[in-house]
């Protein structure tokens, strides 16, 4: 390539860059359009307070009944047959899950300039995409934090026994940090998050959340109604920035009946059904 050729490419590169940069930050803030975004947002609500009303007895009804038991049917800490749970359960951790994430945008955006047409386009598509499921994890990750603050929950054996009514709200220390459990708001946010935008994927990513839930189980870091709490804030949280990307006509359509539906990959099936408009 002649020295001209290449200098001027390296000149534009920077304006195309942050031009990328305005548009996918202004599209994410922009007032929400949709025309069926009402029938969605009823439908969120609707949901949403159901999940929360079924969620909240199964917290409760744990705290009461199983909490203490569970922890008695569990290997002792730190027993060595336990390596498979230590290993499988980091491929939840909030920090592993949205750095990957991160970094996955990162490389988009600085890849972005340098392509045109048809392969820009894709790029943009995969971008958004991965800004849904970064967001997905991140919103509820970080009320999941402010939901630990709050309560207080002792992790168990905090205090010398199992002792599933161990508050200390606005303690802030990690021993208090029980509830919710934050693997299982990554790991059900990104779970419902994919499954979102790959329905095909659903069951495997449902059986990967229960596994994530599951090792916090075994290892003794909570008690069952933290994970249950945790799945409960993932999905909401999941579901809510769902809304946010339909209201604004990024990457999902809205059926009449409020149904947020993908379209990345499947914009011929669901066409017909479901009108972006």
């Amino acid at each position: 390539m002649p020295k001209s050729v290449a200098g001027a490419e390296s000149r534009s590169y920077l304006p195309r860059f942050f031009m990328l940069l305005r548009l996918s930050a202004t599209q994410l803030v922009r007032a929400p359009s949709h025309s069926r975004r009402g029938a969605a947002a009823r439908r969120l609500a609707r949901h949403t307070l159901l999940a929360v009303a079924i969620g909240s007895a199964l917290i409760v009804a744990l705290m009461v009944a199983f909490d203490a038991t569970e922890i008695g049917l569990m290997p002792p800490r730190g027993s060595p047959d336990l390596w498979p749970a230590r290993i499988l359960t980091d491929f939840g951790k909030d920090a592993y899950v949205l750095s990957l994430l991160a970094a996955a945008l990162v490389v988009m955006a600085l890849a972005g300039p340098l392509l045109h047409g048809a392969a820009r386009a894709w790029l943009m598509r995969l971008g958004t995409q991965v800004q849904f499921l970064f967001l997905a994890v991140l919103c509820p990750v970080l009320l999941g934090e402010v939901v630990k603050w709050f309560v207080g929950r002792g992790r168990p054996f905090v205090g010398g026994k199992a002792n599933p009514f161990n508050f200390a709200p606005f303690s802030g220390t990690e021993a208090y940090f029980s509830f919710p459990s934050s693997h299982a708001v990554t790991s059900f946010a990104l779970a419902f998050a994919v499954g979102s935008i790959w329905p095909r994927a659903r069951v495997a990513m449902f059986i990967y959340a229960l596994l994530i839930a599951g090792t916090r189980l075994v290892l003794l870091a909570h008690h069952p109604s933290d994970v249950v709490g945790g799945a409960l804030i993932g999905t909401l949280g999941a579901m809510a920035v769902r809304y946010w990307f339909a209201a604004r006509r990024l990457g999902f359509a809205i059926r009449t009946n409020g149904e947020i539906v993908p379209l990345w990959g499947r914009l011929k099936r669901v066409a017909p059904r479901a009108s972006a408009s």
